[in-house]
């Protein structure tokens, strides 16, 4: 069994990121040379997170517009009255959908549905350059 690490980065502005990196991830499995494993994806800090969806504008305003609903910017958050930084609303995003996904890796390809993108999701109130992990495992 094999273990390859890369760590990415991604620019992100102050606003709600909604980031389709599953080209990238597809070419660190194919950098790899796993075939047969798994890709855990995970983003360090606690303003940000990954998901899977179909990345195509609508379902991303969606995605963007429920996010909002769930975890609304214009409210108060007892971290910023701590903090006064005004991005609670960023760890609330963050903690719902979570830092990582593993995906099974299976002929040197990540397995995703058809429709299926690795979305980084940058909540921050401030730009970044947000930093991704990737660590692809198994036998070639």
């Amino acid at each position: 069994m094999e273990i390859k690490n890369y760590v990415l980065s991604f620019p992100t502005t102050a606003k709600t990121d909604l980031i389709d990196i599953t080209r990238e991830v597809s070419q660190r499995i194919r950098e790899s040379g796993i075939a047969e494993g798994s890709v855990l994806v995970f983003v360090p800090g606690s303003t940000a997170a990954l998901t899977t969806i179909e990345y195509e504008s609508g379902v991303v305003e969606d995605l963007r517009e429920a996010i909002e609903r769930l975890a609304p910017e214009g409210v108060r958050y007892r971290h910023d009255a701590r903090w006064g930084d005004g991005n609670g609303y960023s760890h609330v995003r963050a903690a719902l959908l979570g830092p990582s996904l593993a995906i099974p890796v299976i002929e040197g390809r990540p397995v995703l549905g058809t429709w299926q993108q690795v979305i980084l999701c940058d909540f921050d109130n401030r730009p970044r350059k947000r930093q991704v992990v990737i660590q692809v495992t198994g036998n070639r």
